[in-house]
């Protein structure tokens, strides 16, 4: 009973702030079913606590579990989300029948142990299954959004015999709020269980520790498979398209390739102040296009994201959807698995294109170029690696040829300096700390540097190779 009175007292306000921070810049949104009409509403973080205390409890209400950069819950205006979750209609297993809300939190925790599942931080009953989040020790920023969803995606899967939604796993979601009726059953929602950490708050997860644990491949096993892969295809001088589907993790770069390539769009129009009116519906279908195939989104969802992107280009401008319509029957091939043959090659429904493509069709300049993550051309990228590799050997702490030869010539007058002092080879090299050899070779260095006609000379004297006065000066022999 003792448990139960315990968490009553996690109330609306307090489970929201669990992953929502009123201090923090951004939006969340609130869904409301108000006599069967679904109505929208988006507010400031900062108004957070006073929206929650105007909710109307009688009503069917949603809130979303992730925050944005502007006021409406499209997944293109993602600023950050700090949990993972799933939403289990366990009502629609037969296993479930008749148990209360707290013995299905009690199957849950038990099918999570059983599975090798991390503990979910809290357990709340919808009013007729139950939503589980987990939440994180930190919030994951927009552009690790691909990361995100492919952990989301592989625990849905994973819950899919606890009744998982598979729709219930995007970013943008709305889950049903603590403290609301559920008005299909007329229970209301509320907390049945809370895992604790050592300082008796909901525990947290590192989210690289969530991912795994989740995915089946680790991620530094994915990068290596990566870099091996994009070797073997250097060696075949062949180029890599990414952006195939896949259930785990072999598409994951393609995936983040793709939210880069829309990302990289969006700071072009940045860059240039706003998109022209000619270019307006270019932005558009090629933003959608790599959203889609990041996986960010899917094809029911297309049009109201387009939406989104639409008022971003152009706040006031009415696009025609309709010439969206082939670009949604290539995100349901996609979807479906299905591969398109060309030159003997299979690729994904969904457009791949490559760098040089898109810096031609957007007229990317050099300087633009430096400004972006993967549009970029190829010498853009050689230049890059260059200072990737200079970086490194910096990190390890490698100097430059300047401040080498620069450290080499003090070194070298160092060591003629002890020398003209009467000091042996190995008094130099014990005062200076380092070997005789290097002592030998700081002092030969410097003799080479000071009198080179000497060095000529007795490298001359050892090949028997005479000077040229000498045999300016020399007389002719007489012939037989």
């Amino acid at each position: 009973m003792a448990a139960v009175e315990q968490l009553s007292l996690f109330d609306r306000a307090e489970e929201a702030r669990a992953y929502h921070d009123p201090a923090r810049a951004g939006f969340f949104s609130i869904l409301v079913n108000d006599q069967g009409e679904k109505k929208q509403s988006s507010h400031r973080l900062i108004e957070m606590p006073t929206v929650l205390e105007l909710i109307d409890k009688t009503r069917d209400t949603w809130m979303t579990q992730a925050e944005f950069i502007r006021p409406n819950r499209r997944v293109v205006n993602l600023a950050r989300i700090g949990l993972l979750f799933a939403d289990l209609d366990t009502y629609r297993e037969p296993w479930a029948t008749g148990r209360t809300p707290e013995e299905l939190a009690a199957s849950v925790l038990y099918y999570c142990a059983q599975e090798g599942i991390p503990t979910p931080s809290m357990l709340i009953f919808s009013g007729r299954g139950i939503q589980a989040k987990w939440l994180l020790d930190g919030v994951i920023p927009r552009a690790a959004l691909p990361r995100w969803n492919a952990c989301q995606r592989y625990l849905v899967d994973r819950l899919l015999p606890l009744g998982a939604d598979r729709q219930a796993k995007d970013a943008s979601r709305v889950l049903r709020m603590v403290d609301t009726v559920n008005q299909k059953s007329g229970e209301i929602c509320r907390v049945v269980h809370v895992e604790n950490g050592a300082d008796g708050q909901p525990v947290r997860y590192n989210f690289e520790y969530m991912a795994e644990m989740l995915l089946p491949v680790a991620r530094w096993t994915i990068e290596q498979q990566r870099q091996e892969q994009e070797a073997r295809a250097k060696r075949r001088q062949l180029k890599l398209l990414p952006g195939s589907k896949s259930d785990n993790l072999r598409g994951f770069s393609g995936r983040q390739l793709a939210w880069h390539r829309l990302e990289d769009l969006r700071t072009i129009a940045l860059l240039r102040g706003g998109v022209q009116e000619g270019e307006r519906m270019l932005h558009l279908f090629w933003r959608l296009n790599f959203l889609l195939l990041s996986g960010a989104t899917h094809s029911g969802q297309m049009y109201h994201e387009a939406k989104a992107l639409a008022r971003e280009i152009a706040p006031e401008w009415a696009h025609n959807s309709k010439e969206l319509m082939t670009l949604y029957s290539k995100a349901k091939a996609y979807e479906a698995g299905e591969k398109v043959k060309f030159g003997g090659k299979e690729f994904a429904p969904l457009y791949t294109p490559k760098n040089d493509t898109l810096i031609n069709l957007f007229g990317i300049t050099d300087q633009e170029q430096r400004e972006l993550r993967t549009i970029i051309s190829t010498d853009m990228a050689r230049e890059r690696d260059r200072d990737r590799k200079e970086a490194a050997r910096r990190a390890t702490g490698a100097v430059d040829r300047e401040t080498y030869l620069e450290a080499a010539k003090t070194k070298q007058a160092q060591a003629q300096e002890l020398r003209a002092q009467g000091l042996s080879v190995r008094a130099i090299a014990a005062q200076m700390g380092v070997s005789v050899g290097s002592v030998s070779g700081y002092l030969k260095a410097a003799a080479s540097v000071q009198s080179p006609s000497v060095l000529q000379a007795d490298a001359r004297k050892k090949t028997g190779v005479q000077s040229p006065s000498v045999l300016l000066m020399a007389k002719p022999t007489p012939a037989p």
